[in-house]
């Protein structure tokens, strides 16, 4: 019977990383079905959702991990599923929306817009940040993307105006729009 696992790691960036990890999967007789992967800073971070089969993969799956954290020094973790991923993508009951937010780096960001859209019932699906410092000046811009489902039953107007007020209350720009699905 196919089993489903999330498997995570984190360590020092450095080549081989990905063939570290893709052959640990390999070698557990397990597929790798779908991936992300980053750098942030000097660390490497990646999760990787795989599937394999027999009544050991488990077990075959946490000792392979085992070695890969003490000889490559990354950490590693995994989980197995509950069954099978309900849906790779949006929800048929959702669409897809892109949010941009701009402006001078400060505490709070992220923690405010990611509320405003919780409590909205969106689910992010990706998002990425990152703080430059602005030419010439040097002051630090922050930049958030975030992909998002946003549920049919959201009303767009309503949730334009509740991230505008987050925008004002940090002095940043937002922007929303659709995504062609």
């Amino acid at each position: 019977m196919k089993r489903w696992f999330a498997l995570s790691a984190i360590g020092r960036d450095r080549p081989g990383i990905v063939a570290d990890l893709a052959e640990l999967i390999y070698e557990c007789d397990c597929n790798l079905e779908d991936s992300s992967m980053t750098i942030l800073g000097s660390e490497f971070a990646v999760l990787l959702l795989l599937t394999g089969e027999g009544a050991d993969v488990e077990q075959r799956l946490s000792s392979a991990c085992k070695r890969v954290e003490w000889e490559k020094r990354l950490t590693v973790f995994f989980r197995p599923l509950e069954g099978e991923p309900l849906s790779y993508g949006i929800s048929h009951h959702a669409r897809p929306f892109e949010l941009q937010a701009v402006g001078v780096d400060k505490a709070g960001i992220v923690a405010r817009v990611a509320r405003c859209l919780a409590n909205r019932q969106i689910n992010i699906t990706h998002m990425s940040t990152a703080s430059r410092p602005e030419p010439g000046s040097g002051t630090p811009i922050y930049h958030m993307r975030i992909s998002m489902d946003v549920p049919e039953h959201v009303d767009q107007g309503v949730l334009r105006r509740e991230l505008d007020t987050v925008a004002q209350s940090l002095h940043i720009d937002i922007t929303l729009h659709a995504v062609d699905a």
